[in-house]
């Protein structure tokens, strides 16, 4: 256990049963009356966010969790293969596990998956994909006003918002934080 002063933005804590990733924190300090701690947390399961507000004299239990890398291998309708580079074991995740970052899977990325107890609670994502155009609209010659965005539908299925020069068959760089474009790749 451990204070809630102590809490710092990575950290998984154990609250209520279920595993939660501290997100954001802030330390609040009235003028009148006790401290307060308000967070924001990430469910590892089911990926809700919630916010809770902590009294400062409140302790919460910490949790280590182990990470390692796996492979994405391919997806059989209801899970999710990945294969640990180590030991070549295969293991299925549901895709409840895995959440929105089944949008930026390929087959043979490498990803890290995060156990608890050797069970996997989750995936993390790298912060930046490639990924290839399939479908979009053909830009048209002297349509280049700057801040005009169009619907590009990226190999996995992932929509995002593209300047209009972008064309199918070209590979772009997508953050996986925002679901954004950065750049051609």
């Amino acid at each position: 256990m451990i204070p809630v002063n102590n809490i710092k933005n990575g950290m998984t804590l154990s609250i209520d049963s279920s595993l939660y990733l501290v997100q954001w924190f802030q330390y609040v300090k009235p003028g009148k009356g006790g401290g307060f701690v308000k967070t924001k947390l990430k469910n590892l399961k089911t990926g809700a966010v919630l916010e809770k507000t902590f009294r400062s004299n409140e302790s919460v239990e910490q949790i280590m969790l182990d990470e390692k890398v796996m492979e994405y291998l391919y997806h059989d309708g209801n899970n999710f293969w990945f294969m640990d580079t180590a030991s070549y074991e295969q293991i299925p995740l549901p895709s409840e596990i895995i959440g929105d970052s089944m949008q930026y899977l390929k087959e043979n990325m490498q990803v890290q998956a995060v156990f608890y107890e050797n069970k996997i609670v989750g995936v993390e994502m790298p912060n930046f994909v490639e990924l290839k155009v399939v479908e979009t609209e053909p830009g048209v010659k002297g349509d280049t006003v700057s801040g005009s965005y169009k619907p590009c539908t990226m190999e996995t299925g992932l929509i995002v918002q593209t300047p209009l020069f972008i064309k199918v068959g070209d590979v772009l760089k997508i953050d996986t934080r925002t679901g954004e474009y950065i750049q051609r790749a």
